[in-house]
């Protein structure tokens, strides 16, 4: 039976990641339901995979079998749009006279066994559950997906993360997050970032790869062995230990620039903590060094007494002493979530974000390079403290949610700056939402020192 032209074009949208969630829903549904449609599904999702799996041998394959083509238009209309790679997922088949098991039908390296609300862009495997998986890259921006190696090795993903499955017994995180639980049969699995190479000895164990270029190895139970380039010795890191790479060396930083006047653009006039008067810091209980400089304002909440040495709250101040605020009608806060290298998202749910206005005379004068937990204005080590701040606004970020800017608004914010004299106005950010272990994610925004990403921004008009 002839697949009509609508269904192959859905079959080829599905397969390179382009319908929506609910196009997706949709379509999945009519698979289950259509039988002609799911077995062009499956024949096409085929072929995409093996000539992924192959696609380094592609040219040696297409010499060597120039005969497939015509053989391949003749299996049904559908073909015939994919000239060139029809003839090659023939030429697979049938190379120098002798049939080759087709990528599909050899072992895989790995299973995508689950993917939740998941997002994907640029990944060249197959990202629908149970897809069979050879080698290539997974690139996930929103959501959580988990990976059964063919090992037995099992790794969750977290967004936004790029991993690469090489063996089963080897991936490349590249940037982002994962867990990774791994059994006897699947002892000295590896995992490789940009700046560390983790071997497992038989554990539940966690890497992160920061945005900022920094790895971070957690092991949860049992031991992994960390090589670092810089390091002469081979780490041996058991339970409950962890190691953190403190930067690329060479890593790119900016140097804000404070004479740059507000941007206006479509009536919107914006204005970053880069300018002017502006700063941005964050603090961490318990420690006494200053982060103003760092490229992440990094902010988390635990109600557990092992993880309260990690909470984090970050400040952040602009200068507004060009505009006249009592005339503004509009305002928006815009947050730009970077990976922060830190913990691992699931072991925090959906997570709850308050913002403080300071109240004038509160955060006056407060300065990057000698900000802590100690002199944090507004606040108290359980909270804040209520004569000194007014909530302004809250947010969610899902769990694996999008790395896209952030925009937060409402009335009570937009009152606020209205209210504000003295040409400077200064947010508070802290997440009210704990988490089930220590371990739990750092959330991070992107301050003014950042290298790529947008600092915190105040648009008004």
């Amino acid at each position: 039976m002839k697949l009509p032209a609508h269904h192959q074009d859905r079959i080829d949208r599905a397969i390179e990641g382009l319908l929506s969630a609910e196009e997706l829903a949709a379509f999945h549904a009519d698979v289950a339901r259509d039988p002609v449609l799911r077995a062009a599904y499956v024949e096409r999702a085929w072929l995409h995979g093996t000539l992924l799996a192959e696609r380094e041998r592609l040219p040696e394959i297409l010499s060597a079998a120039p005969a497939a083509a015509p053989a391949a238009m003749a299996r049904g209309p559908w073909f015939v749009g994919l000239g060139l790679v029809a003839a090659a997922a023939i030429a697979l088949a049938f190379v120098g006279g002798r049939r080759i098991a087709p990528a599909a039908a050899r072992a895989p390296l790995a299973t995508l066994v689950q993917a939740d609300n998941t997002k994907w862009a640029g990944s060249t495997l197959p990202t629908l559950p149970q897809s069979a998986l050879g080698p290539g890259m997974f690139a996930l921006v929103e959501g959580i997906a988990t990976v059964r190696f063919a090992s037995g090795a099992v790794v969750t993903i977290e967004a936004p993360t790029k991993l690469e499955i090489v063996s089963a017994l080897r991936c490349r995180l590249i940037e982002g997050s994962l867990t990774a639980e791994v059994p006897p049969s699947a002892h000295g699995f590896a995992v490789e970032t940009p700046d560390l190479h983790v071997v497992d000895i038989g554990t539940r164990f966690g890497v992160t790869a920061g945005s900022a270029g920094n790895s971070h190895v957690f092991v949860f139970d049992g031991t992994v062995e960390v090589a670092d380039p810089r390091r002469s010795d081979v780490l041996r890191l058991t339970t409950g230990k962890h190691y953190h790479v403190g930067g690329v060396a060479g890593a790119a930083t900016v140097e804000p620039n404070r004479a740059a006047p507000p941007q206006v653009i479509d009536g919107w006039t914006s204005i970053t903590t880069a300018m002017g008067r502006g700063r941005d810091a964050y603090v961490r209980r318990g420690y006494a060094e200053a982060t103003g400089g760092h490229p992440l304002l990094m902010v988390k909440h635990t109600d557990l007494e092992r993880g309260r040495p990690n909470e984090r709250r970050a400040l952040l101040t602009f200068d507004l002493a060009e505009l006249e605020t009592a005339r503004l009608s509009e305002v928006q806060l815009v947050l730009d979530p970077e990976p922060s290298g830190f913990g691992f998202v699931t072991m925090v749910p959906d997570s709850r974000f308050s913002v403080y206005g300071l109240k004038p005379g509160v955060a006056d004068g407060w300065v990057e390079n000698a900000l802590t937990w100690e002199n944090l204005p507004g606040c108290t080590d359980d909270g804040v403290i209520s004569a000194q701040v007014e909530k302004v606004a809250e947010f969610w970020l899902p769990r694996g949610g999008s790395g896209e800017p952030f925009v937060i608004r409402g009335d009570a914010l937009a009152t606020f700056v209205r209210a504000s004299r003295g040409g400077l106005v200064t947010f508070l950010l802290v997440r009210e939402t704990g988490e089930t272990d220590s371990t739990g994610l750092v959330h991070a925004f992107a301050s003014k020192e950042h290298p790529t990403a947008r600092p915190p921004t105040l648009r008004v008009r």
